[in-house]
């Protein structure tokens, strides 16, 4: 077998990352393919996977420095430091998240550089594209964490119990967004014996909602729908206010809020307003999963719990998948994977860039020296002239 291609993986930096782009199972994978892969030294540590584990797999063990000057292809969870970008040899290939509307630095970086960057939050939401759609992978466990996270804080069980001492009611949970995440935190709540409310703007996921068990909330907000990758499409400042004034009602009963509504490329909308948190009951718990982005609720700081005046707590969590870092681990390296494999020139030995090809035309990001994406290129272009 041919190994051609250098595939490296490296330690995530971040402070809050404890997911990896390449597991032991992904890495031998990646060899039986024909890639020649590279991890460096403890990459597993967060997810209990030892070097060993990663040699026995075909991987070789190494140091950062050593790893990214003969790397072909870098596989990454986080968007590389500009450190990262710059011991790249130009025309390799970095394959990661990479955040690319509020990082235009980086994304101008990897162009001048000559790196070939295929951005993950790009991939098509197609039926032939989704074994390697890493949003929905990651906001799947997102779902279900963001649920876990909340009952650790509640200071009510979730599930109703019969006891000699009487009766307990189940929890009230509420819903905000039914995308890939909210589903999830649907079924997730629902699992753990909770009430279960949830509203979306997109009245086609209400079967949805309701095959889970759940009550789908009606709010009028007027005319509403989704976008052709399936996000649901902004709302004006006077729907949201309508929404708003609607919703308060639902909020005030709920034990539990999650909310989950994010716009793709732009800051998270504001639903929950201070007005909305102050009618919650002291003790109530809310889940704003798009703090990074700049977070649902009124009050939200990303990475920080806040408890408001009458006692309802805030969690503006950084990053929910890493807190069940294996899964998700296992699901973005095969993302991963996927994506190579599919881009993957057997005869040549390594990854053919091929712009025809629907899928790699969709995320190939950067490529030649010129950012590809024309909504990414506008922002740098603003970026460089501010």
């Amino acid at each position: 077998m041919n190994l051609d291609m250098r595939v490296v993986a490296l330690r995530e930096t971040d402070g809050v990352e404890s997911r990896v782009a390449v597991t032991p199972q992904s890495a031998a994978r990646l060899v039986e393919l024909g890639a020649a892969v590279g991890v460096e030294t403890g990459i597993g540590t967060h997810i209990r996977r030892s070097d060993n584990e990663y040699s026995a797999a075909g991987a070789s063990i190494g140091s950062r420095a050593g790893l990214l000057a003969e790397a072909d292809l870098l596989l990454a969870v986080r968007p590389p430091s500009q450190e990262t970008v710059a011991a790249l040899r130009p025309g390799a290939v970095v394959a990661s998240f990479l955040d690319p509307f509020f990082n235009p630095r980086l994304v101008a970086q990897l162009a001048s550089a000559g790196i070939s960057a295929l951005c993950m939050e790009l991939i098509p939401r197609t039926t032939y594209a989704q074994k390697m759609d890493a949003l929905s992978s990651q906001a799947s466990l997102a779902g279900y964490a963001a649920v876990i996270a909340a009952a650790q804080r509640s200071i009510k069980a979730f599930p109703m119990m019969s006891t000699p001492a009487g009766t307990i009611a189940p929890a009230r949970v509420f819903v905000i967004g039914a995308g890939v995440a909210g589903l999830q935190a649907i079924a997730t709540a629902k699992r753990l014996g909770a009430r279960v409310e949830a509203y979306d703007t997109r009245p086609v996921v209400k079967e949805q909602v309701q095959s889970l068990g759940a009550r789908f909330v009606e709010i009028d907000v007027g005319e509403t729908g989704q976008t052709e990758q399936g996000y649901a499409k902004e709302l004006s400042e006077e729907q949201l206010a309508r929404q708003r004034e609607q919703m308060a009602k639902v909020c005030a009963g709920a034990d539990v809020i999650i909310t989950t509504a994010q716009v793709f490329g732009r800051r998270a909308p504001r639903i929950v307003d201070a007005a909305m948190v102050a009618g919650m009951k002291p003790g109530s718990v809310i889940v704003d999963m798009a703090a990074s982005s700049g977070g649902n609720v009124e009050g939200t700081e990303a990475g920080r719990e806040v408890v408001t005046a009458n006692g309802v707590t805030i969690m503006g969590p950084a990053n929910l998948p890493a807190d069940v870092a294996l899964d998700a681990s296992q699901m973005y390296a095969s993302n991963l994977y996927l994506l190579v494999e599919h881009a993957w020139d057997k005869d040549a030995g390594g990854l053919k860039l091929d712009t025809s090809d629907d899928i790699v035309d969709a995320c190939l990001l950067t490529h030649g020296g010129v950012v590809r994406d024309e909504r990414v290129r506008a922002v740098v272009e603003r970026e460089a002239s501010s």
